[in-house]
């Protein structure tokens, strides 16, 4: 160790007497636009505003990674090393930091997050990575430059943040945007050049659906578009759709531009309804579009004309028995584009997305867990004949990835499964168990999560909870609920694929 640390203040002496021509007026302050994250901070934040579903990923894995690093230099490693600064006599007063820090020196939190944040973006998107890693190997530079840090310093930093970016792939694996497969066989469906004969209802509340509203008038001229205005009833605009495509004379299908909640009501009425359906992606996430390989307004508008499409599952729930709470209507049958769930899932997914633009996606799920695990109470019922206590129970149309608490996307729409994940509350100390494989990434050989690929499930006996949640619409939940799949029970436009 001797040798190391005289090595380290030998290269610091170094660069200390080091006068490279146009340094002095960028690194310092390059290094003091890092501070508390906010060269990075702001990057993602650019990255996010972005239409670009990569960038935007490369946004979230940033800062979670920077989140990780940043926690694991300041929080945790400098408090253990305890080094001192390096002494600052030799540095030309010109480079040194107007506020001298005073933190301990080993590692360098700046090089931790720069290189955090890089590596991310890098994993995500080599060619944003391109333009990033240069910047963040900068920062990390001027920290000795600066007289901030010894150059070991630096170095323990730039490992431990690449360490972290990559420690993110155990909760959240890479993925591509190659489009799931939405249909063994193509499904011819009528062209409708120019948008003829299409129902186009838009969403103007929906993300950027508003400005859009010009471009899909151009690109369809033809089109009946109908647009939602202030609090105008979008359940019942789409009914009406429905209605005149059913009564229109010749080919005609349903349309609809917006967010996912919006493509999930259009969706819905379209199976039930049989009637083809056009999907406009104008959200913020659009990720069943994304899903079916429609990135752009011009994609669904090129499978119109063509008449290029395939054919979607359904999930299926299946009510027997009474409610526990009264339900005006209520169908004994209802479907799910996406999930279904009971349980304390709910309130996770709005506890992750509450934090998840201040802390990025896998930090923010980690604290939301422990928040709502901390507040809930487990559900007692009876899973395929067996009676069970659960914090939660998942199901989803279709297998999901990643595995875990936050499956974000499908690589097949059609596969006939049910994808199951349940977190068993019967065994001791099940939430700090859960927690903990959480955040080690052992989440899959946890004895408290469960997870399975199934074609049908049936779940009786519900108790301390009287609702089930279906694609995030909250319904009254009988004394037996039967999961299936409508196979192939929605059809919609695709882009042509060789």
């Amino acid at each position: 160790m001797g040798r190391l640390q005289n090595l380290d203040v030998h290269l610091f002496d170094r660069v200390a007497a080091a006068h490279p021509r146009g340094l002095d007026p960028v690194l310092p302050r390059l290094g003091r636009s890092a501070n508390h994250g906010v060269l990075w901070l702001t990057g993602a934040a650019a990255l996010g505003l972005s239409r670009n579903r990569t960038a935007r990923r490369a946004a979230m894995r940033g800062v979670g990674s920077l989140a990780l690093a940043s926690t694991a230099a300041n929080v945790v490693a400098k408090k253990l090393a305890g080094r001192r600064r390096p002494v600052t006599t030799g540095v030309p007063m010109a480079r040194r930091l107007l506020r001298p820090p005073i933190t301990t020196s080993f590692p360098s939190g700046h090089a931790a997050s720069a290189a955090a944040f890089a590596t991310a973006v890098t994993l995500e998107s080599p060619w944003l990575g391109a333009a990033v890693v240069p910047l963040a190997a900068a920062v990390a530079g001027s920290r000795v430059y600066t007289g901030a840090h010894y150059p070991g310093d630096v170095l323990a930093g730039v490992t431990l943040g690449v360490g972290m970016a990559a420690l993110t792939l155990r909760w959240w694996p890479l993925r591509d945007d190659a489009p799931a497969q939405a249909a063994r066989a193509r499904v011819e469906l009528p062209a409708l050049p120019d948008g003829r004969g299409l129902v186009l209802v838009v969403n103007s509340s929906s993300g950027s659906a508003g400005s859009v509203e010009a471009e899909l008038r151009a690109q369809m001229p033809d089109a009946d578009l109908r647009v939602r205005e202030g609090d105008q009833d979008l359940i019942a605009l789409l009914d009406q759709a429905v209605a005149d495509v059913e009564a229109a004379d010749g080919d005609s299908a349903l349309g609809i531009a917006g967010g996912d909640g919006s493509v999930n009501a259009a969706a819905l009425l379209a199976a039930e309804h049989r009637l083809p359906l056009a999907v406009f992606p104008a959200g913020t996430l659009n990720h069943f579009a994304a899903e079916l390989g429609i990135f752009t307004l011009q994609d669904t508008v090129a499978a119109l004309q063509e008449g290029h499409g395939g054919s979607v599952d359904l999930g299926r729930v299946t009510s027997k028995g009474t409610t526990r709470i009264e339900a005006e209507d209520e169908p004994p049958t209802a479907y799910f584009l996406n999930t279904f769930s009971i349980g304390v899932y709910p309130e996770l997914v709005h506890a992750r997305e509450s934090l998840q633009k201040y802390l990025g996606k896998w930090p923010a799920l980690g604290v939301g867990l422990v928040r709502v695990l901390a507040q809930g109470q487990p559900t007692r019922a009876v899973i395929d004949g067996t009676e069970r206590r659960l914090w939660l129970l998942f199901a989803g149309n279709g297998r999901y990835d990643p595995p875990g608490f936050a499956p974000s996307f499908r690589r097949s729409l059609n596969d006939g499964t049910l994808d199951v994940r349940a977190v068993d509350g019967s065994h001791p100390f099940a939430r700090s168990r859960l927690v903990a494989a959480f955040l080690t990434g052992t989440l899959a050989r946890s004895r408290v999560y469960q997870a399975a690929h199934l074609s049908q499930l049936r779940i009786d006996g519900i108790e301390e909870t009287e609702h089930y949640a279906r694609d995030g619409e909250i319904s009254p939940a009988a004394d037996t609920l039967v999961l299936d799949k409508a196979p192939h029970a929605l059809t919609v436009y695709l882009p042509h694929q060789d």
